[in-house]
């Protein structure tokens, strides 16, 4: 009878450590969510608003973030999207030149030279379109689009869902950052992605609060003349 008395407590103090601990993880997520939509939803343009705004003074980039790509070099859907509003960006003058920024890590799998390929089928010369092969992550595509293309103002192409996030990360970077929703119908999995998202802006919110710095960060790329980045 004694231990178990002596155990009650025990128990408690544990459950008790526990609720606070989701507690604050909960706040942990709130915050991040809300925080990087309220920070940069008053950014997010038409292409029509990007080339207005733009017009003067056009952007270094349009970024475009990676996606899935078929096994013969296709873009999935969801890509396809964003690399036509960013060349429809590009033909605006909204921005000078396009970086596709994509996954390559395994020798099989090559995201961003078909994203350059789609984008050269478009119409967008081939010198304008610079291949970032290391864009693993949505905040390692920004972060090596500040400090290793040396980009200062971008327009952002993705989906609405995953726009807020990029952007966030690209405004603590310290690059000027307008999005552009690429959304032209439903996709598959979407709500998969949506879920996926509040956790993936929790996890880059605070790596972009404190700049961490990439492992892949290669060598200076000059937007004014042409070439890959691998």
């Amino acid at each position: 009878m004694r231990d178990q008395t002596r155990s009650k407590p025990l128990r408690r103090r544990v459950l008790a450590v526990l609720l606070v601990a989701v507690v604050v993880a909960g706040l942990a997520v709130a915050v991040a969510n809300v925080v990087t939509v309220a920070a940069t939803r008053e950014r997010v343009v038409t292409v029509d608003g990007a080339a207005s705004a733009l017009a003067a003074d056009p952007a270094d980039a349009v970024v475009v973030l990676g996606a899935s790509v078929y096994p013969d070099g296709t873009p999935s859907d969801i890509l396809a999207d964003r690399l036509e509003v960013a060349c429809d960006l590009y033909k605006a003058g909204a921005a000078r030149a396009i970086i596709v920024s994509g996954d390559n890590r395994t020798s099989h799998y090559n995201e961003s030279d078909a994203m350059k390929a789609y984008c050269v089928t478009l119409g967008v010369p081939s010198e304008d379109v610079y291949v970032d092969h290391a864009g693993n992550t949505t905040y390692e595509s920004m972060w090596r689009a500040r400090h290793v293309f040396g980009a200062e103002r971008i327009i952002v192409a993705t989906q609405a869902y995953h726009l807020y996030r990029a952007m966030f990360a690209a405004d603590c970077l310290g690059m000027d950052t307008w999005g552009v929703a690429c959304d032209k119908g439903a996709y598959d999995n979407q709500q998969r992605y949506s879920i996926r998202e509040v956790l993936a802006r929790t996890k880059d919110f605070y790596a972009a609060l404190l700049r961490l710095p990439v492992a892949t960060s290669g060598e200076a790329v000059s937007l004014d003349a042409s070439g890959d980045l691998t």
